[in-house]
């Protein structure tokens, strides 16, 4: 078959191993451009696997391919903050000037059109993917020159024509990209000593190391709150002959971009920070699941893991004893993601490193016990990991100093939306939702979505509450929403989100998060009943009992969030009763009054106005 020896060299490359199936993926798509279904059967030969299985993989995830691509590929970026920042004019323009629509390619095969959900890039928005290069504050104006420029020249590199701040200018990443770091913390984003921590870590007992952590009383920052040394603790006392750690770089929630700026930034600390937590529990293998949105990164990274390994603090022999014998071996390598929204739950992120569908597994066993290939493994996020190293160099005593007694340290935020100033803010644990949008500078803010899609959306009643896991918890994400803008809209929007990053394994997922869109619409069009708010409640409640992972546990909340802190935006659409009672308050007949005096329309959907 043709290009035989270009899939027969990528197979071989890694060892024609089925568990390196994205890397083997990646590799021939980088090439090809596709992977074609007589590819997929030429992989499953030669990696003594199944065709079905090679499919099932390539259909999973959103970036890879199986039909003929153009030259540059453009994912244009749909989640509600770049909706708001203009998209769809963006979208039509791109429509306009190549002569297709979404999800087609031109007939001279230059160009493919798609949609895919947040690329990590919310202060910056409307942005878009064009192959790896990220292009940000698009405009209809700003796309048509764009397009006119790759048609001209065929090359990427022409539409750079700034770098951003930071890395950013750095020689292997050279990206528009902008950190937008605008308050930097004691923790992670001020001045550091980098490797400090590693080195006193080392010059301690693993135990210790654990111990110390263990006393600042630090949390995993992915926003569940839990203890991050019971998690190192329990895959250090699981008897084993391998012990993995994996760092979750895979921040696929809409409005959340910190990771982003850690990884340009400080992505020698991350890598401290897993080093150290390796030899606290006794692992020789590490693992960074990168996001494919932020392939741009890679070459950056992977020179740092090199630099590393160069200076002794990756790979073998970095502690040798006084006899010469081995104390501890590490090293990492970078497992590139092909864009699955699952793949940020922990299981289905193990699943997608062993070269698989990125599916949940079933809980227990967890992976502290049982994790990649069946090891203890422990999976921390970026921002975890970068902390470790920082309370292992300056003590318990300094962290717990920081922040609220229940949540030391602080929080890396990624605030975006209505306001003036987006961008990363590192705030200590409990600072005020209100002193948040004061410092970035929040336009007319009515509703707050906490913690991006999967958290909870907050009104006015709750700008005093403290960002802290004993109060309102988030991964870091903070999206702003003036008055004027539509609250069904965008629990609508999370619900389409949501559907669209389902895997499918279960049916109250599958199914459930389907019939509550449908629910919403139903009232979002004026025809829902008071009986349809039980429905949706009922429903939200089933969905997270008895979905198998965090997605489906989550799925409901837009819903369930909005319906508790803003009833009236429900009650107000709920219709008549065919006996000429009333359904709930009619918000809308109350509000003309205030709407003529205040000249400008109210946050409850207005039917007859239609939505932002």
């Amino acid at each position: 078959m043709e290009h035989r020896k270009l899939i027969e060299t990528s197979c071989s490359h890694f060892n024609n191993d089925p568990r390196r199936m994205l890397d083997i993926l990646w590799q021939i798509q980088n090439s090809l451009g596709w992977i074609s279904p007589d590819t997929m059967e030429l992989i499953a030969q030669l990696t003594n696997t199944y065709r079905v299985e090679v499919e099932g993989v390539v259909t999973f995830y959103a970036f890879f391919m199986s039909k003929p691509q153009g030259q540059f590929v453009i994912h244009l970026c749909e989640d509600i903050i770049d909706r708001y920042a203009g998209m769809l004019p963006v979208q039509n323009a791109f429509e306009q000037i190549l002569g297709i629509k979404v999800g087609e390619t031109t007939k001279d095969g230059l160009f493919s059109l798609h949609l895919t959900s947040c690329i990590g890039m919310s202060d910056q928005a409307p942005a878009a993917l064009i192959n790896d290069m990220v292009v940000t504050n698009l405009s209809p104006n700003k796309t048509k020159i764009l397009i006119r420029t790759l048609k001209k020249t065929r090359n990427l590199a022409s539409l750079v024509k700034t770098f951003g701040d930071g890395n950013n200018s750095h020689e292997l990443i050279k990206s528009m990209v902008n950190n937008n770091i605008l308050l930097k913390g004691d923790v992670l984003l001020g001045d550091i000593n980098i490797n400090a921590g590693l080195n006193k870590a080392f010059s301690l007992p693993p135990e210790e190391v654990i111990a110390t952590v263990q006393a600042s009383n630090f949390k995993g920052r992915g926003g569940a709150g839990y203890s991050s040394a019971k998690k190192w603790l329990a895959a250090a006392a699981t008897q084993a002959d391998k012990r993995f750690v994996i760092c979750n770089a895979d921040e696929g929630e809409p409005g959340t971009f910190k990771d982003r700026v850690l990884l340009t930034e400080r992505a020698e600390l991350l890598f401290e920070g897993m080093t150290t937590v390796a030899y606290a529990i006794g692992s020789q293998h590490g693992i960074l699941y990168l996001r494919a949105e932020y392939r741009y990164l890679l070459p950056y990274l992977e020179s740092l893991l090199t630099k590393r390994r160069n200076e002794g603090l990756l790979g073998t022999d970095i502690l040798v004893d006084e006899t010469e014998n081995t104390r501890f071996s590490f090293d990492i390598r970078i497992q590139l993601g092909a864009g699955a929204y699952i793949c940020g739950e922990e299981t289905s992120l193990i699943s997608s490193c062993e070269g698989k569908r990125g599916e949940p597994k079933n809980k227990p066993p967890f992976p502290a016990v049982s994790g990649y290939l069946g090891y203890p493994t422990v999976v921390n996020n970026v921002e975890t990991f970068c902390n470790i190293p920082r309370i292992v160099d300056k003590g318990a005593e300094w962290f717990t100093s920081i922040g609220t007694p229940e949540s030391s340290g602080t929080k890396l935020l990624s605030v975006c939306g209505d306001c003036t100033r987006p961008g990363i803010y590192e705030f200590p644990m409990g600072i005020t939702l209100g002193e948040v949008l004061s410092l970035a500078g929040a336009k007319d803010p009515e509703a707050i979505q906490i913690g991006g899609a999967s958290g909870v959306m907050v009104g006015r009643a709750d700008f005093e509450r403290q960002l802290c896991f004993e109060d309102l918890p988030t991964a870091g994400a903070i999206m702003i929403f003036s008055s004027q803008r539509n609250i069904l809209e965008i629990a609508d929007y999370f619900m389409h989100f949501f559907i669209e990053e389902s895997c499918g394994y279960c049916t109250p997922c599958r199914v459930g998060n389907v019939f509550l869109k449908q629910g919403l619409e139903k009232i979002m069009a004026g025809k829902g009943e008071t009986s349809d708010l039980k429905y949706l409640q009922d429903l939200g409640k089933t969905i997270i009992q008895t979905s198998r992972c965090g997605l489906g546990h989550s799925s409901p909340k837009p819903i369930l969030s909005t319906m508790k802190n803003f009833p009236l935006v429900y009650a107000a659409l709920l219709k008549e009763h065919p006996d000429g009672r009333q359904a709930g308050f009619n918000i809308q007949h109350a509000l003309d009054e205030s709407r003529i005096i205040a000249k400008r329309r109210s946050i409850v959907f207005d039917p007859d106005l239609g939505g932002d």
